[in-house]
């Protein structure tokens, strides 16, 4: 009886590997963010926003006849914790890629595991300057990191831009949080106000979960502040926008991508209004693929009001898989080395949300995101939209050249 139980299950599992059209073991490929606390928008977005394109590629046959199975992490954006889930899913796992890091003192943690295991990382959402910079020649010969969100150093440009160059204002204001995102995103918003010949009249420091922002705001306020630019996540974020509110001081409200966040919108309410940021895909059908990507994320998860949580972070989730699937079929194989060497000379180019990447990655950039793809969004009615019109009617100014 046992033999024949046996045998029955060996027969239902090979009937189950033939009726999903794969023979052959899944391509494993980490998943790590943070899918519970204040950056769980973000974590949870992203993994949404992966889940949907290795659905499709799987769907269409997978990658080099096998299917793409994608390990997910909780890493609570917590350091340590990051940590521990990257041992893993190298360790017990064996995967091949990851894709994720939200949190930029999380990845700056925790990726040099990946590094040193010479295994491929695309980070998704982690946006410090610093994060694909980590490990470069000539102590590192190759770089396994990789990134498909804005670097700082672009969005403290456009941020800057919007406030000084477009709205001619010169008493600006920095408030930031206290982690590895919020103190790099304040020294790249230092040097982009220098480039304009513009010191800020404050620059004010908080921790994340604090929830009086009095004492930073009338520092601000008092030295004259035209503009209050921002680096930090959303329940933070909302903070600054109803603290402002309690002191009766309107100023505009300028700051990272992060400003786009729905924990900041729904916290804020009326005062997230008006709020600008930059943004490498807003939820707006205006290309074909956007409006494929939108109508099927909205067909799966059923967000509140329709809205992505954090849209930036599903379209960069998405694209990431897109970038890391096409570099294991041209490299043939899943092997780090060879993946690695594969996405730095992408033959093909990749069709995605937040732009066509055509040879996105060198040797020696690593950064997917130029200049010209990022736009400026604005908080209207409780969605993000286009701030600029011809941003809007544009999309194609998205296509990387």
């Amino acid at each position: 009886m046992a033999s024949f139980r046996l045998r029955s299950l060996v027969a239902a599992l090979a009937l189950s590997t033939i009726a999903s059209g794969f023979a052959a073991d899944p391509i494993k490929i980490g998943l790590s963010g943070p899918y519970t606390g204040g950056s769980s928008p973000m974590g949870v977005s992203m993994r949404d926003g992966a889940k949907l394109a290795a659905d499709e590629i799987n769907k269409a046959g997978g990658v080099l006849g096998r299917p793409i199975q994608l390990v997910e992490r909780d890493d609570e954006a917590k350091n340590e914790r990051g940590v521990q889930v990257t041992q893993e899913l190298i360790n017990k796992e064996h995967v091949v890629a990851t894709l994720g890091y939200i949190n930029t003192g999380v990845s700056l943690a925790s990726q040099r595991f990946y590094q040193e295991a010479k295994i491929p990382v695309i980070n998704n959402v982690a946006t410090g300057s610093i994060v694909s910079k980590q490990f470069l020649p000539p102590e590192h010969p190759d770089n396994y990191i990789f990134r498909t969100s804005c670097p700082d150093g672009i969005q403290s440009q456009m941020i800057v831009e919007e406030a000084v160059g477009r709205r001619k204002l010169t008493k600006i204001a920095i408030l930031a949080d206290s982690t590895n995102y919020g103190q790099l995103g304040r020294e790249d918003l230092v040097k982009a106000l220098a480039a304009k010949g513009v010191k800020p009249v404050a620059e004010e420091k908080f921790n994340v979960k604090d929830v009086d922002m009095t004492p930073q705001l009338l520092k601000a306020k008092e030295a004259g502040a035209q503009a209050v630019l921002t680096y930090a996540i959303g329940p933070e974020l909302a903070q600054i926008a109803l603290g402002m509110k309690k002191l009766g001081w309107k100023v505009p409200m300028i700051g990272s991508w992060t400003l786009s966040m729905g924990n900041f919108i729904d916290n804020a309410g009326a005062e997230s209004e008006g709020a600008r940021m930059p943004q490498t895909f807003i939820q707006e059908p205006n290309t074909p693929k956007r409006k494929a990507f939108i109508d099927a994320y909205l067909k799966a998860y059923h967000p509140t009001n329709d809205r992505i949580p954090s849209p930036v972070s599903a379209a960069q989730g998405y694209d990431s898989v897109y970038l890391i699937a096409a570099a294991i079929k041209q490299a043939g194989n899943t092997d780090g080395p060879k993946v690695r060497e594969a996405l730095e000379n992408l033959k093909d180019k990749v069709d995605g949300v937040v732009t066509i990447y055509d040879r996105p990655f060198s040797h020696d950039n690593h950064e997917a995101i130029t200049s010209n793809i990022p736009v400026i969004g604005e908080v209207k009615d409780g969605h993000v939209v286009y701030a600029y019109e011809e941003e809007r009617k544009n999309p194609l100014r998205l296509e990387k050249h």
